[in-house]
């Protein structure tokens, strides 16, 4: 238990820096955005969403899953240093490959991958920002592995004020002094630019993030081992596969939605721009996720030689499915109110938000059930199960999205992070058995959804947003908790038991 505490201790190192960051960017720029990009601007937003689909795939290019081999061999022997050292060489000179290549080439991809003709600036944007985080990686991960949360979190926190900071001059200081009779002075800025400055806002937040990792980079002693090259990128290849085939299970509804919904241009980009931003209002399960994930993995890696090894990770899991189920009812049973963070023209999209919640509560198990094939080192099945995940996800945004929109974008993604939870859990029984509770996870998720619909059935009883409907939510959410107690009434009594017991030594 006591190892289960200290990775709840980092999750919430991590979680907070986190949820400082996402709320900022969130409260921020999602309520901001989805009220600066209004009315015939909503589609700009939807350009944005296409953006940000596109680089998280090519993200997977650009790192080729360098932070999680870093994590497998760098904490081996002693080996940390070389392997950063060998992973930074690497990663230095593919990026300058790729960055360069795409800013050649930056005109033609818009034109023919992002049906934007005329803005291959967008791409050059993007390929700068996704260059300069591919070097904050590795300095990254080795924070999460020698264990620093709190230089994390900071370097986190400040990424995301200096991205709101140079947002909020471009698009408000700026606008104002223009207005009151110093044009001449900002000359550069043009109001035409909105989505430019997004971009580029988030652009001078990645380089003043890098800057911080100067001088980790500086100590560095230079070494390039070939032989552990060579093994790092034989772990990793499989790695990059299912990298892939996650972000296209993950992001590429936006690219589909773009392809694939009924009318014009503008009206697509107005309907995923609604998708994009009702997506978002799952911020709390993605929060959870993210934070689990920068604790978790170096902390299962970390652990692999223990031998109560399996029952931890099989503890961790029944932990992240508690959790996650409260916030999949927290979230809906408060949605009311929790909807104002997004603009009155985007609302319209709330119903995907259930399916979403519950969706990224399955891609957190995938993640837990998944790190089996990672410490076993059989990441070649890690990529055929990712595939697999890739193909359904591709397939039935396909075939829903003519027919119900971007509510079929959310089914695809239930869909497939249910099959790649279910199939890793299979897999890990017969390659790294571990005992997980699945019985009990099963229960929390059970219990939270009878929950919300037993809210959504009382609903219409009350007034939306009323305090009637605030109190028999909140009842309904003790009642919940209370069950769960009663679930775990042996374990609760025995930790009871351990506090008494420490106390009294």
């Amino acid at each position: 238990m006591s190892l289960i505490k200290k990775l709840a201790g980092q999750t919430l190192l991590y979680g907070l820096s986190s949820i400082l960051s996402r709320l900022l960017n969130y409260f921020v720029l999602t309520v901001y955005l989805t009220r600066v990009f209004t009315g015939v601007d909503v589609g700009q937003y939807g350009i944005y969403g296409i953006m940000y689909a596109f680089s998280a795939l090519l993200m997977v290019f650009f790192t080729y899953r360098m932070e999680t081999t870093f994590f497998r061999y760098g904490g081996k022997d002693g080996k940390i240093e070389e392997t950063f050292s060998t992973a930074s060489i690497s990663l230095l000179i593919s990026t300058f490959i790729l960055v360069t290549l795409t800013c050649l080439f930056s005109e033609s991809i818009a034109t023919q991958l992002l049906d934007q003709p005329g803005k291959g600036r967008y791409v050059i944007y993007f390929a700068l920002i996704m260059g300069i985080d591919t070097l904050s990686v590795l300095p990254f991960a080795r924070l999460r592995l020698e264990n620093k949360p709190l230089q994390f979190a900071s370097l986190k926190i400040l990424n995301i004020l200096v991205n709101i900071g140079v947002l909020i001059f471009f698009l408000e200081g700026c606008a104002w002094f223009v207005a009151n009779g110093y044009a001449d002075l900002f000359a550069f800025y043009d109001p035409k630019w909105n989505l430019d400055y997004v971009f580029i806002a988030n652009l001078a937040a990645s380089f003043v993030t890098l800057i911080f990792f100067f001088p980790q980079y500086f100590r560095t002693h230079w070494v390039f081992d070939r032989e552990l090259w060579s093994t790092m990128l034989r772990y990793a290849g499989p790695l990059i596969i299912v990298g892939i085939a996650g972000v296209a299970s993950m992001s590429l509804d936006r690219i589909l939605l773009s392809e694939f919904l009924p009318g014009e241009a503008s009206e697509k980009h107005d309907q995923i721009g609604i998708y994009n931003a009702c997506v978002k209002l799952a911020v709390l399960m993605n929060l959870f996720i993210q934070a689990f994930n920068y604790a978790a993995e170096p902390f299962f890696f970390n652990n692999a030689n223990r031998a109560d090894s399996k029952h931890v990770y099989g503890q961790v899991a029944q932990a992240f499915s508690l959790v996650g189920s409260l916030v999949f009812l927290g979230l809906m049973l408060y949605l009311d109110w929790v909807k104002y963070i997004i603009g009155a023209d985007y609302r319209e999209g709330l119903v995907v938000v259930p399916i979403m919640l519950i969706a990224y509560l399955f891609l957190g198990l995938y993640y837990n059930f998944s790190i089996w094939y990672k410490l076993s080192d059989r990441t070649d099945i890690g990529a055929y199960i990712s595939v697999a995940g890739a193909f359904i996800a591709i397939g039935l945004n396909v075939l829903l999205i003519p027919k119900i929109g971007y509510m079929g974008s959310a089914w695809a993604a239930l869909a497939t992070y249910v099959f790649m939870a279910v199939a890793n859990y299979f897999a890990s029984r017969k390659y790294y058995p571990i005992d997980y509770p699945v019985g009990k996870m099963g229960s929390y998720l059970f219990f939270a959804i009878v929950a919300y619909f037993l809210s959504d059935y009382l609903r219409p009883s009350f007034e939306p947003e009323s305090l009637k409907l605030f109190l028999v939510n909140t009842a309904i959410l003790l009642a919940y908790l209370g069950a769960i107690a009663f679930i775990e009434r042996s374990l609760l009594r025995d930790q009871f038991k351990q506090i008494t017991e420490n106390r009294n030594a």
